[in-house]
């Protein structure tokens, strides 16, 4: 198992950080989740009898990397599942586009619909029967002259979301072999969950956690990562 990296922990909540191209929780590929390694890390730090609990109050898709916070009793699980189902939960994504993005800060508004049996989201008119309001606002930080790196603000939370909403505007994320127009093997998604503020669900005090991906990584590599994450 590789080691988990915590970046803070209590009796109600432990905050973790996601590799990229790690599941979220047990899916078919049968792959370690994250879910199975902060469960594992409690038991053995604890010394806990059977399986320690653990609640899963949001996800990451599983080529996406960055913050995760996981509650440790059922109170707190509900309490944080609640404020990322009210969205006062701030989410800040670093994602790395294809292309020179033109317009500096923009909000997309879109309706999505996913299909289920192939896994894929797709945009549809708003009015198609299954189709949800999907919202982001992205601002521009930096380009090398090939690839832009955008920080985005997610309004809603569906499956996909920024993939679909970027590829819908000509700049796929970098790696993105599902919606963008990159075939076969590739390097990490463009996509890294690099800020995280909620409200401690016992203490009540706010909690705010930033962390960098690997910068010597493609495609963080072609970015100053740190300059925006230090803000």
């Amino acid at each position: 198992m590789e080691k988990l990296t915590v970046l803070y922990e209590d009796n109600q909540i432990i905050v973790v950080l996601k590799p990229q191209n790690v599941p979220t929780m047990p899916d078919e590929s049968g792959d370690e989740s994250m879910l199975s390694r902060v469960k594992s890390y409690v038991k053995e730090k604890y010394n806990k009898q059977g399986e320690a609990f653990i609640g899963l109050v949001h996800r990451l898709d599983r080529p996406t990397g960055g913050i995760m916070v996981f509650a440790r009793n059922s109170k707190s699980a509900k309490r944080l599942t609640e404020q990322f189902k009210t969205h006062t939960v701030e989410k800040v994504y670093y994602a790395a586009v294809n292309g020179v993005v033109k317009t500096k800060t923009e909000h997309l508004i879109n309706y999505l619909k996913k299909d289920e049996k192939e896994n894929i989201v797709k945009i549809v008119p708003m009015a198609e029967n299954g189709a949800k309001k999907a919202e982001l606002v992205y601002n521009f930080l930096e380009d090398d002259g090939k690839y832009s790196l955008l920080e985005v603000r997610i309004l809603t939370g569906r499956s996909h979301q920024i993939r679909v909403q970027m590829a819908n505007t000509g700049h796929s994320l970098v790696g993105d072999v599902k919606y963008g127009k990159e075939k076969g093997k590739t390097s990490n998604l463009g996509l890294w969950a690099g800020k995280l503020s909620f409200l401690h669900p016992t203490t009540k005090d706010k909690m705010v956690f930033i962390a960098c991906p690997d910068e010597t990584v493609s495609p963080w590599n072609k970015f100053n990562m740190g300059k925006y994450l230090s803000r």
